[in-house]
């Protein structure tokens, strides 16, 4: 199970929205085959896993175990059922990290396989297989997509310059990890003053993978329409309070009240199928999500070389337990999760 988790890893930021999936095919305590969900609309886990025995090996399929990290699909969505599949090949014993909880699924793997008679063991590993796909399964049961905070601040805890404009404060190491992270979530989001002094691109230029969505908080529609959010690398979700607008990619979202702003990004993301979320800035931005307790995650950057002495302080996180820390040549990365048994 641990391999069908490691390889299951490999599908992070092509999968989405489906949950990433890593299976194993077994024979007398020798892997045959494996295999992970390598990208949305395409074969399984389950697929790839017994596509890959190797043809002298074939005849060893039925008499296997398949471990995969979550139940094996029991409905047709962009591929066939992987239910039928194991059936198909008279596999009699499956072994399962956790179940799923999308609704065309939800134990109902599980239930057919048991009454095809096969033997199904399941639960195994499962804390770490739902940490695997905590996007997916944050999304499913409670509606709404997980929400990762992510800064950088200097050592003594600033996080731009006196005027707001941009300092350099991670090392180029980090940059490209910060990229990785992008490419693994589904959407990006800032507010408006990060774009202005910015003007980034919110895109993935460090890192080879896809662009995240990106998500712009302009209430007052400050933003120039040549700044680069707006460029062809990725759509771009603008919510604001003057228009409700489609042009090529670019969805203009009005918001009618703002107290509850963050509640409307949150279900307009949840409407999109979109996943997850990694929420870059700015200070007052990032202060908000906190403060609403809307985020699942953060990741905080602290160069200990480098001081600003003035300047936008970084965002103060509260409820939240540190999970473990990284260490990149200056740059320190604590990564933490809410506290869920604290009050707001």
């Amino acid at each position: 199970m641990r391999r069908c988790i490691q390889l299951a890893y490999m599908g992070a930021g092509t999968v989405a929205p489906n949950p990433m999936v890593g299976a194993v095919l077994v024979h007398n305590d020798c892997i045959i085959g494996e295999g992970y969900h390598q990208k949305f609309g395409e074969a399984h886990a389950e697929v790839n896993c017994i596509n890959s025995v190797a043809t002298a090996d074939a005849h060893f399929i039925n008499k296997s175990i398949l471990f995969v990290s979550l139940e094996p699909c029991a409905h047709v969505g962009k591929t066939p059922p992987c239910v039928d599949l194991i059936l198909q090949y008279g596999i009699e014993h499956v072994v399962i990290g956790c179940s799923d909880p999308f609704t065309k699924v939800n134990g109902a793997g599980i239930t057919k396989l048991l009454d095809a008679g096969v033997n199904v063991e399941a639960d195994i590993l499962t804390k770490e297989c739902m940490e695997l796909n905590k996007r997916f399964f944050t999304f499913h049961q409670k509606k709404q997509p997980y929400i990762i905070l992510k800064w950088a601040q200097s050592k003594d805890g600033f996080i731009a310059a006196e005027n707001g404009m941009p300092v350099k404060i991670s090392n180029e190491f980090t940059n490209k990890l910060s990229h990785k992270w992008r490419s693994e979530e589904a959407a990006i989001l800032v507010g408006t003053n990060t774009v202005l002094n910015d003007d980034p691109t919110l895109t993935t230029r460090n890192w080879a993978g896809k662009n995240p969505v990106r998500v712009i908080i302009d209430l007052d529609l400050k933003i120039n329409s040549t700044a680069n959010v707006f460029n062809d690398d990725s759509t771009t979700f603008v919510f604001n309070s003057i228009k409700m607008e489609h042009l090529n990619n670019i969805y203009f979202y009005k918001v009618e009240n703002h107290e509850n702003l963050l509640h409307d990004i949150i279900k307009v993301l949840y409407q999109n199928n979109i996943l997850s979320c990694i929420i870059e800035g700015g200070a007052r931005t990032l202060q908000s999500f906190i403060e609403a307790g809307i985020w699942n995650e953060a990741r905080i950057i602290t160069n200990n070389d480098f001081n600003i002495e003035s300047g936008i302080k970084a965002p103060l996180l509260k409820n939240a337990l540190l999970q473990y820390q990284l260490n990149i040549q200056s740059d320190r990365i604590n990564f933490f999760t809410k506290n869920i048994n604290e009050p707001l």
